[in-house]
């Protein structure tokens, strides 16, 4: 058996980002064949990796950029066991690599985008790889894209919750643009306006409306009608355009904007958290 040289150690942990004596004995293993080291860590990472495919990944990180040209947004989640690994620069870097082939190739899914490569792997097999090699439950469980002739993104502080927000209008201030991205993030709007919200959510809503009225005794020639209104304050709390700005309550969302620039509207937004 040859002897192994620290320099390989380091150049196997470049290229698998196993652990030193991990990759120590991948080498002694293989006689310093570092192809089929790599091999050697990979094989057993898919085991360990295969070992906690039942386990509850929880945690991760929710990251969001935009591109360089201000019109495109992407988000991405990546999710692991533990707070500890969340927290890991690697995992950063990770979730922050797969974030950036995103951006580049907005691909039409989550499905498409396990399929681009990154370092010569496809992404879906270099998460497993990491799953294997950190001994915890990797998953890429989420990603969407949206374009704008402004978009604009927001991250809270501990990379669990994300937004992106597209405006119909380029050149908005950077600051704007994330407040409005910051309120979709805090409010968890339903959708952009009233006119948008899903029919279902709509006959939901009045359904629940029509009960509450009910259980309070009011008269069943009323309920309709009381239904309706609780139908507008949902719309008010619950649509982006119309919900009370976190910055300043004394205007809602479309009033701002229209103090802005008249004709400035959201055209879609995106969010995601960890926590819900």
């Amino acid at each position: 058996m040859s002897e192994v040289k620290t320099a390989d150690i380091v150049k196997l942990r470049k290229l698998t980002g196993a652990g030193m004596m991990d990759c120590k004995n991948a080498l002694a293993e293989s006689n310093g064949d570092l192809e089929k080291a790599v091999e050697l860590i990979r094989e057993r990472g898919k085991a360990i990796a295969n070992k906690r495919a039942d386990r509850d990944a929880g945690e991760g990180a929710a990251l969001a950029a935009i591109s360089a040209d201000g019109k495109k947004g992407a988000m991405v989640v990546l999710n692991c066991e533990t707070d500890f690994v969340a927290k890991n620069e690697n995992f950063i870097g990770l979730t922050t690599k797969i974030l950036d082939v995103a951006l580049k190739n907005l691909p039409a899914d989550i499905d498409a985008l396990k399929a681009l490569v990154i370092d010569g792997r496809k992404i879906e097999d270099l998460v497993f790889d990491q799953s294997g090699i950190t001994g915890e439950k990797f998953e890429l469980s989420y990603y969407e894209k949206i374009e704008g002739e402004t978009v604009a993104y927001y991250i809270h502080p501990g990379n669990k919750l994300a937004s992106i927000v597209a405006f119909n209008k380029a050149g908005i201030n950077e600051q704007i643009g994330k407040d409005i991205a910051m309120q979709v993030a805090a409010m968890n709007p339903v959708s952009v306006d009233a006119e948008d919200v899903p029919e279902k959510i709509r006959k939901q809503e009045l359904e629940i409306g029509r009960e509450q009225a009910r259980l309070e005794g009011k008269p069943e020639a009323m309920l309709d009608k009381i239904a309706q209104g609780k139908l507008q304050k949902f719309f008010k709390e619950s649509t982006l355009m119309n919900q009370d700005f976190i910055k300043d309550s004394k205007v809602n969302i479309s009033n701002y904007l229209k103090s802005i620039d008249k004709d400035l509207k959201v055209v879609g937004f995106k969010r995601v958290s960890l926590n819900a």
